[in-house]
């Protein structure tokens, strides 16, 4: 599956070549996760989300006017986020920890926008491709992880664009649960909430 949503975003490129105007350019930012402070049990253990850390994301952009004003811009980024979490062992108090996961994705945001003189208005839906994690978690007894190949998303927001530079800021939300890879012996560790960020870029058109 991830070789085919590379392969049709690599041909969304390509097709983008055939537009009048088009600008290529590297991009990279931070973003800050939105997650609330929550706890879920499972087996005997009471495990909380204690904070989201900082995210950092770099990688390249494509933008590809339909009109004077419409633009479809493409993108690939490399994006590397981590969660803290609070793990207790509710039945004799034993096991009690602060835990950090680690998860790295390749981000796949295709946006539509409308550019009026240096200001551009942006959105459309986001792919996280899971490429890659670490956790420790694992020192938890009978904690598993299965990520799921590819989520989906949406992305909003705004910026600018001065010479060939841009900066912009995004929001992000997700149709997927928090941590809903994790589990404990064969039972799944879902927390109600759904994961959303502020993301902050600036880039360069070549």
């Amino acid at each position: 599956m991830k070789k085919s949503l590379v392969l049709s975003f690599v041909l969304v490129l390509f097709s983008l070549s055939a537009f009048s105007q088009v600008k290529f350019g590297i991009k990279a930012g931070f973003s800050t996760d939105q997650l609330d402070r929550e706890t879920v049990s499972a087996q005997g253990l009471s495990i909380a989300i204690k904070d989201a850390n900082y995210g950092v994301h770099f990688g390249l952009m494509l933008k590809g006017f339909v009109s004077d004003h419409f633009y479809l811009q493409p993108e690939a980024l490399l994006n590397s986020n981590s969660v803290d979490y609070t793990v207790n062992d509710v039945s004799d108090g034993l096991f009690n920890k602060a835990l950090k996961e680690r998860y790295q994705n390749l981000d796949l945001p295709f946006m539509i926008g409308y550019q009026l003189g240096p200001l551009h208005l942006e959105t459309g839906p986001v792919g996280h491709l899971h490429i890659a994690s670490q956790t420790e978690l694992d020192e938890v007894g009978g904690y598993s992880q299965k990520f799921s190949n590819f989520t989906l998303g949406y992305q909003a927001g705004a910026g600018l664009d001065i010479w060939k530079l841009t900066v912009g800021v995004r929001y992000e939300g997700n149709f997927t649960k928090a941590a809903d890879h994790m589990r404990i012996g064969n039972e799944e560790i879902r927390f109600s909430q759904n994961p959303s960020r502020w993301v902050f870029s600036a880039g360069f058109y070549f």
